[in-house]
């Protein structure tokens, strides 16, 4: 009885470590594209975003870019422009000619444009996971899980190419079984950018007759 529970423990202890060493391979690969990313002054991200739901048979593709500098972003996406100067987040719709205005929130499972970097950082567990050739390119994938019960995401898988540290894709799966991916196009760094481009230029909406509502 003694031998078989030393055989036990020893088998479940080499199974910790190997789980320990997966989830320190997966953190320090976050914070080496972390650090990467933070250390260039601006990233312009062209970017796909699917999403899928067998279950209720809806499959949606379009494009869309961003624009990030530190905490700051201008995302196009949808026909809508959406800032974030840090403090309040401008949703611009020329469709419908209505600007909204909202200040900062604290959705702690929305992943921000801001957030890419850091969201991984609070909330989730992670575990290292499958490799994949892409075209050449080796992209490793990084398991995260929230931590808590109550969110409608089930998992979710952040794709890494291995030589340039930089993201290749994002894969969010709910609960429902909906599966959302944005899988980066393009990528470029220390772009030339206007000192203005994070900020809203309330005048020139009013002048142009939209609706501006502050939540």
């Amino acid at each position: 009885m003694r031998r078989i529970f030393i055989v036990a423990f020893a088998l479940f202890l080499g199974v910790f470590q190997a789980h320990s060493q997966q989830v320190d391979k997966a953190k320090k690969l976050l914070d080496e594209v972390y650090n990467k990313m933070v250390a260039y002054n601006n990233i312009y991200i062209d970017f796909k975003y699917n999403l899928d739901n067998i279950a209720e048979n809806i499959n949606q593709e379009t494009k869309g870019n961003v624009t990030i500098a530190k905490n700051k972003y201008v995302l196009n996406y949808l026909g809508a422009t959406k800032i974030y100067d840090g403090h309040k987040t401008y949703t611009i719709v020329p469709e419908n000619e209505e600007v909204t205005i909202e200040k900062n929130t604290n959705d702690e499972n929305a992943i921000t444009p801001s957030k890419m970097l850091t969201f991984y950082k609070k909330g989730y567990k992670y575990k290292w996971d499958i490799q994949q050739n892409v075209r050449g390119r080796k992209i490793q994938y990084v398991e995260l899980k929230p931590q808590k019960a109550n969110t409608d995401v089930k998992q979710i898988l952040l794709g890494i190419d291995i030589q340039t540290k930089h993201i290749y894709n994002l894969i969010e799966i709910g609960k429902n079984g909906t599966k959302t991916t944005i899988t980066v196009n393009t990528f470029k760094t220390n772009q030339p950018i206007s000192n203005n481009i994070f900020k809203f230029d309330r005048e020139k909406y009013k002048k142009d007759g939209y609706t501006i509502s502050e939540l």
